[in-house]
């Protein structure tokens, strides 16, 4: 996608065809990615593009959860996998509440880099953890995000992705390996 083109309306439209055969089934994201740790809200690192383009993070939040994310700068394409995910655009200096919406499976959304504001991702949900993949463009790890602690997120402490030695991000040359004909 990001090879096709520079324009970011053309690499939403394009991602978000690709994010909606994606999310159709859920089957696809192996376990290793799509576990929550009680009371969290994990982001994995999916794909690593080594040329800071783009970034696909698989986010996972238990019931309860929730993360903040600062991504200005950064377009965005989600897509609900499965329960759903509230997303709220934080407007630093307003005092009105965000719009909320709501990322439920199968559904894509996307966002502009254009007046990006910090996104508050969050899982209503008694019962049930909350998936969603993310691709943002451009390299995620080095935004600010951090995890909420009760009603309020821990200022300062930047979340790091949840991934362990034994699943790294895929990249290219580990996906070429693995394809086959």
């Amino acid at each position: 996608m990001v090879e096709l083109t520079d324009s970011e309306r053309e690499i939403l439209l394009i991602g978000r065809d690709l994010m909606t055969r994606l999310v159709a089934s859920e089957d696809w994201l192996p376990a290793a990615f799509a576990t929550a740790e009680t009371g969290k809200g994990l982001q994995y690192q999916l794909f690593s593009d080594v040329l800071e383009r783009f970034t696909v993070v698989a986010t996972v939040l238990f019931p309860g959860a929730g993360l903040l994310v600062e991504q200005s700068s950064h377009w965005e394409i989600a897509g609900g996998l499965s329960g759903s995910i509230s997303r709220e655009a934080r407007d630093r200096g307003a005092r009105a509440k965000a719009e909320v919406r709501i990322l439920r499976p199968g559904e894509v959304q996307t966002r502009g880099s254009r007046g990006a504001q910090p996104m508050i991702l969050s899982n209503a949900a008694e019962t049930q953890s909350a998936i969603s993949i993310h691709v943002y463009g451009g390299d995620l790890n080095k935004l600010l995000r951090h995890a909420r602690t009760g009603e309020d997120f821990a200022e300062g402490r930047s979340l790091g992705y949840a991934n362990v030695e034994s699943a790294p991000p895929y990249d290219i040359f580990s996906i070429q390996t693995e394809n086959a004909d």
